[in-house]
């Protein structure tokens, strides 16, 4: 499912109505009954009679499918009351047209000077938010601003019709009140700034209400970032044969660990378990491998030579790694490898032979901060998977640059070195060679807990080993991922959760999509 900004959303509306002939009041029309439906199924459960709900509308488009969603409402029997925030005389168009509509109907019609106050809002069901739409700019003004802080302030669900009133979508900016929707029902596409903080916070549920724009008007937009969905992920996994052995389900081997971070190398094992991984093996400093061994059960362990006083990875595992990688279909590189002068040398010539797909992440990140050469030449396919000050150091470019521009320097990095480049981070954003942009809507604050990542690069490297292709198991993982987090924060909490409990929560999140 694509996700679009404000211009790219209203080039679409035009193109349906202007080029392919859709009437703008046939859209509304669909806007306000799939969101009328989506009340009476999801909202009420399939209960709308007798409901009270009160529809908060302006003048614009916004408003009209509010007028929309009054009408729908009141026929399937529920009490339905629209307060105009604006006066009637400024009402055009096809919202003009659908109030008119209302005529007919038993819906209330209340304008400013009517409006209810908080323990009057109390009585109602539901309150509708179609005050303004996707196009808001700046702050919010008298009567509408009021009225939002009564609707905030009365404890009743609100629901917002394609965005959250006072929100500026694009800017990804709040300057003053804004609605804070229990559900927001956005129209024909989901917008991208929905995704981004401080807006996700406004937002509640969102759930996409299908208006009717054929797909060539969208295909037309050439739309390149997209919302990774359960269905995206079935279809990029394949299913197992019937048949299938532990080989079969892919083999891979992780390079990981030095003293002090073994519990990196066995969370990035244990989770390519959980994430389906045939067959595991983990290269580890060789006077750690029986901490490692009493760590794993399921995995199998390949001490490597090291450095005996720093007890990391020494440059001679390099014809080691380099004969395990024969029997392996993917590896994992970085878990807690340390950042070790020889194992920084070490990775670097690793990635000059490479050819097999890999997962590069932590440490395994360090020796290419500025060298993106050294990335690009690599021969294999690579999944890169940063965080944010990690990317900093991979690009020369400051933390704060990167979150105002987090989605154009991802594209644009992952174009330069050619590889698949996953950015950590809420939401999760995925990129790869070809300009293509990914989100991952999964996930809560709770997974920003050590050892988070390296689940994240076990799951990854499972679906690699799988023979998934790069940037499909990049965001496939992301969304597991995530999905697991939130498995585990609605057992655990969001504080006391640990990464642990991520990845014990795995094959309930693959069981919640694939199954």
């Amino acid at each position: 499912m694509k996700l679009v900004t404000t211009e790219q959303m209203r080039a679409i509306d035009r193109r349906a109505i202007d080029e392919l002939g859709i009437p703008g009041v046939e859209l509304m029309e669909n806007a306000g009954k799939g969101i009328a439906a989506f009340v009476r199924d999801t909202i009420f459960g399939g209960r709308v009679s007798g409901k009270r709900v009160a529809i908060f509308a302006g003048a614009g488009n916004n408003g009209g499918d509010g007028y929309v969603i009054a009408r729908w409402l009141d026929s399937w029997g529920a009490v339905a009351h629209l307060f105009l925030l604006v006066d009637r005389a400024k009402i055009q168009g096809d919202a003009l047209t659908n109030l008119e509509r209302l005529k007919q109907t038993s819906v209330e019609i209340s304008g400013a000077d009517q409006l209810p106050d908080v323990e009057e809002l109390g009585d109602y069901d539901l309150l509708v938010d179609a005050i303004f739409g996707t196009g808001f700019r700046g702050e919010v003004r008298e009567p509408q601003g009021s009225t939002i802080e009564r609707m905030n302030n009365s404890g009743v669900p609100i629901l917002a019709v394609d965005t959250p009133s006072g929100v500026d979508v694009d800017a990804r900016r709040v300057a003053g009140v804004a609605v804070t929707a229990s559900y927001t029902a956005t129209l024909a596409l989901p917008k991208l700034g929905h995704f981004f903080h401080p807006i996700r916070g406004y937002c509640g549920q969102i759930e996409v209400i299908d208006i009717g724009i054929p797909d060539e008007a969208v295909a037309a937009e050439g739309i390149l970032t997209t919302l990774v969905t359960p269905e995206l992920v079935r279809k990029w996994i394949p299913a197992r044969r019937l048949d299938s052995h532990k080989g079969d389900s892919g083999k891979l081997f992780i390079v990981a660990g030095s003293v002090g971070l073994t519990g990196a190398a066995t969370l990035a094992a244990e989770s390519a378990m959980r994430a389906g991984a045939g067959l595991v093996k983990v290269g580890i400093p060789e006077s750690l491998n029986d901490i490692l061994e009493a760590k794993l059960t399921e995995a199998m362990t390949r001490p490597l030579p090291e450095l005996k006083k720093p007890r990391c990875l020494a440059l001679r595992s390099l014809g080691v790694i380099l004969e395990e990688m024969k029997s392996a279909d993917a590896l994992c590189i970085g878990p807690g490898l340390g950042r070790h002068h020889e194992t920084r040398e070490l990775v670097k010539r690793l990635l000059r032979k490479l050819d097999r797909p890999a997962v590069l992440d932590a440490d395994g990140l360090f020796p290419f901060s500025g060298e993106p050469d050294e990335l690009s030449n690599c021969r294999a396919q690579l999944v890169l998977t940063p965080h944010i000050g990690e990317f900093a150091r991979l690009t020369g470019r400051s933390t704060d640059e990167i979150e105002g521009n987090r989605i154009e320097l991802l594209r644009e990095y992952a174009a330069a070195i050619g590889k698949t480049v996953l950015l950590k981070g809420s939401p999760t954003l995925i990129a790869n060679a070809d300009g293509e942009v990914y989100l991952s809507p999964t996930g809560n604050p709770g997974m920003a807990t050590g050892g988070s990542g390296d689940v994240l690069s076990g799951v990854i490297a499972a679906l690699l080993a799988y023979r998934v292709e790069p940037t499909s198991a990049a965001a496939a993982g992301a969304y597991l991922h995530g999905l697991a987090g939130d498995l585990a924060a609605s057992e655990s909490g969001i504080f006391g959760m640990i990464a642990g409990d991520i990845c014990s929560c795995l094959p309930e999140a693959f069981l919640d999509i694939l199954e």
